[in-house]
């Protein structure tokens, strides 16, 4: 099953608060960049990511595949739709061999399965759902919050703003066409610690604890954006006493007319009362 996978790769599957999921923080709104920040006159490494992510906030979905390598040497690799604002929706497909379930993410409630053996696990029906989580703060919680929070551009670019050695490395090609490259290195808690205006304490710490597994204290972000200002590569590399974390995230079709539907509910099974 998509949990047991997603688990075993240290990724928690519930987060601190969907709340005002347009910014994905249940406690206040996330700071956009102001005009001053991020208008197009600054071209300085900081000022482009402040660009991005104020464009982000405006696009609010994309189109994404990302593979990942974790300390403990489990691999995996996914595609689907992220939606990070106005509400936090995502649906993924798992494209490596033997995986054929799916994982849908509706704001506060999950679905997984979609497959032929959830089906026959299930009696028929092909999809299990999650039950409500209330927080500690007496919201409800996102499911999978933390590998939301991975796959976030948002998040990435403003890690990427806060860190001292930002620098561009030039123009590459992409599958895609040309990008520029910059890099960024920051540790652990520098990049949890940078989403204060977009993500409550406790998702900053579920974070910071996926991201840092393995004994993971320091990543180098390697991001590539066009000539929109927008993020269309992303890979977020460590090195832990435990072994390494090597994630890449392509992205594409940023506010495109996507759409993720939740299962069908006589096609549902629902949690255990």
């Amino acid at each position: 099953m998509v949990a047991a996978v997603l688990m075993a790769a240290g990724l928690t599957a519930c987060g601190g608060g969907a709340g005002a999921p347009a910014q994905l923080s249940p406690s206040r709104p996330a700071t956009s960049p102001s005009p001053s920040e991020a208008g197009s006159s600054d071209r300085s490494p900081r000022g482009v990511m402040l660009s991005a992510a104020q464009g982000l906030q405006s696009s609010r979905r994309a189109k994404l595949s990302f593979w990942s390598n974790t300390p403990d040497g489990r691999n995996q690799s996914a595609a689907g739709v992220l939606y990070w604002a106005p509400r936090t929706i995502m649906q993924l497909g798992w494209t490596m061999p033997g995986a054929t379930d799916q994982l849908i993410v509706m704001d506060t409630v999950s679905y997984q399965g979609g497959d032929a053996a959830t089906a026959a696990r299930l009696g028929g029906r092909h999809w299990e759902k999650s039950g409500e989580v209330i927080g500690p703060d007496g919201r409800k919680e996102t499911p999978f919050a933390s590998l939301v929070d991975q796959l976030n551009p948002v998040l990435a670019v403003t890690a990427a703003a806060g860190a001292g050695d930002l620098r561009l490395l030039g123009e590459e090609k992409l599958s895609e066409g040309s990008a520029e490259h910059y890099r960024a290195t920051l540790s652990v808690a520098d990049y949890a610690a940078a989403q204060q205006d977009l993500l409550t304490a406790e998702r900053r710490e579920q974070l910071a604890t996926a991201l840092g597994q393995g004994g993971v204290g320091t990543v180098t972000l390697d991001l590539w954006l066009n000539d929109k200002d927008q993020l269309v590569q992303l890979q977020r590399s460590g090195r832990g006493s435990q072994g390494s974390l090597d994630q890449t995230i392509q992205y594409s079709d940023f506010g495109g007319p996507l759409a993720v539907q939740a299962p069908a509910e006589n096609d549902t099974q629902g949690p255990a009362r």
